[in-house]
């Protein structure tokens, strides 16, 4: 697993914590944004993988 990859994992886990915890409806709007956009990162950083091909095959 890179460097990047456990970046964006860790802070896709730091942002569902923060999810849970928020109580203003702006806050849960701008964390979903930011963890869907956590989430569209991850997996174009999987499909890239060689070994994501071969699985897909």
């Amino acid at each position: 697993m890179s460097d990047r990859y456990f970046h964006l994992l860790e802070r896709h886990q730091k942002l569902d914590a923060a999810l849970r915890m928020a109580r203003d409806p702006f806050d849960v709007l701008r964390l979903h944004r930011l963890k869907q956009a956590v989430k569209a990162r991850l997996a174009h950083l999987f499909l890239r993988r060689p070994e994501a091909a071969l699985a897909t095959v």
